[in-house]
């Protein structure tokens, strides 16, 4: 059964992201959905006549396969960040994630006011912080908008949101295993910072090294040297108590500064849209719709607190990077958009609860949240996106066309 079970569910994701990308949106939602609707919350609950209960159920390969999932995401997120151009435009990028991380504040707020505790105040605070790298980087590809002038400051800003949430699920992962004790969890915060700072050392230094790794004319070879190095170092990880998205993430720095980076992402693009959608499809499968009734009043309240936020700073950082009113205003369009990294903070709180060391109904309700939260602004920030031409011409004629940033480009 485990051989069907897989079966349907990559049946399921084809069909569902077909439909999604027909329809012109994302297709996170879409395997979210279908991930729920065919777990053991929605069909489970259904008795089919002759058959009696059928559903798929959360398999270890599925489980496995959202883990490397994860870990492909942000690899692939990694080796899009060479580490001396991000150092080059150092000034604009920290401007405009400082600016941004005023949405990590009003998150820890609206978490505290909801919960009236740190920890899921904290978890909180990262889920409505994070935009979606996987969805605006799509969408600025759909859009053509990747070769025009906002795509810098929105790429800039994503790689700061990255690099902060690489601390923050350390620290997050520590203290919900460690139960929410900051003492007990300190000893785990000091190892997987140091194996932070490791890493960092690995993408400054490492880079003859993974050179020769992928020094080959096979592209087999260069295929699963590639594979084995971020699974292995992923691994390690998780073994230390730091999230294997971290790690990827580094490990996809270190080979970014390769001469094969291009050849590494055509390679294994299908390897990770494969585990990328086993992994929304995930996600779904271990939320319970019935939960979204409680957490709907929150999903609505944080829609409205987070979206007028990311707007306000995403049309700073354009500002930052010394772009006029109207590519600024794309620039907050698409900043408005969750998606993978807030699934990623809320399955630390599930796996807490598996570990026993956090509430697993706390667990079951900012998961749920999470979930909602998500397929609302994915489908709105793309929709934004999408349709920005009135609100562009509402920003210009408000504030004005003063900056320097229009370019070459007009799309």
């Amino acid at each position: 059964m485990a051989l069907l079970d897989v079966g349907a569910m990559f049946a399921a994701v084809a069909v569902a992201g077909a439909l999604a990308n027909r329809l012109g949106q994302s297709v996170i939602p879409a395997y979210i959905l279908v991930g729920m609707l065919l777990g053991e919350f929605v069909l489970g609950r259904l008795s089919l006549p002759g058959l009696g209960t059928v559903y798929v159920p959360e398999t270890e390969f599925i489980s496995l396969g959202a883990e490397l999932g994860i870990v492909f995401l942000l690899f692939f997120l990694g080796l899009e960040f060479n580490l001396d151009r991000l150092l080059a435009r150092r000034r604009p990028i920290g401007t405009a994630g400082t600016i941004d991380l005023a949405n990590f504040g009003a998150g820890l707020v609206l978490g505290w006011l909801v919960f009236g505790a740190f920890l899921p105040a904290f978890l909180i605070a990262g889920i409505v912080y994070i935009s979606s790298s996987a969805v605006i980087t799509k969408s600025l590809i759909d859009l053509g908008w990747i070769a025009n002038d906002e795509a810098e400051p929105m790429l800039g800003t994503l790689v700061y949101e990255d690099l902060f949430i690489a601390v923050y699920l350390t620290v997050a992962s520590a203290l919900v295993l460690g139960g929410g004790d900051v003492a007990a969890a300190a000893t785990d915060i000091g190892i997987a910072i140091a194996f932070i700072l490791a890493l960092l050392a690995l993408v400054r230094f490492g880079t003859p090294a993974f050179e020769r790794l992928v020094a080959t004319d096979d592209k087999e070879f260069v295929a699963l040297r590639s594979i084995a190095a971020v699974v292995l170092v992923a691994g390690v990880s998780l073994a230390l108590g730091v999230s294997e998205a971290v790690a990827a993430f580094f490990v996809g720095m270190a080979f970014s500064s390769t001469g094969r980076v291009h050849e590494i992402e055509t390679l294994l693009e299908p390897v990770r849209d494969t585990f990328a959608a086993v992994f929304f499809f995930w996600i779904g499968l271990v939320t319970d719709p019935a939960l979204f009734g409680d957490v709907a009043a929150l999903v609505a309240l944080a829609v409205v607190v987070t979206t007028p936020t990311k707007l306000v700073t995403g049309y700073l950082a354009g500002r930052a990077f010394d772009l006029d009113a109207r590519r600024s205003t794309r620039v907050a369009l698409g900043m408005t958009t969750r998606g993978e990294f807030s699934l990623i903070i809320a399955t630390v709180a599930v796996t807490g609860a598996n570990a026993g060391t956090f509430d697993p109904a706390l667990a079951g309700t900012i998961n749920a949240f999470a979930v909602g939260y998500v397929l609302v602004m994915a489908v709105l920030g793309t929709t934004l996106m999408g349709y920005s031409a009135p609100f562009e011409s509402l920003a210009v004629s408000w504030l004005g066309e003063s900056g320097t940033g229009d370019g070459a480009t007009s799309g």
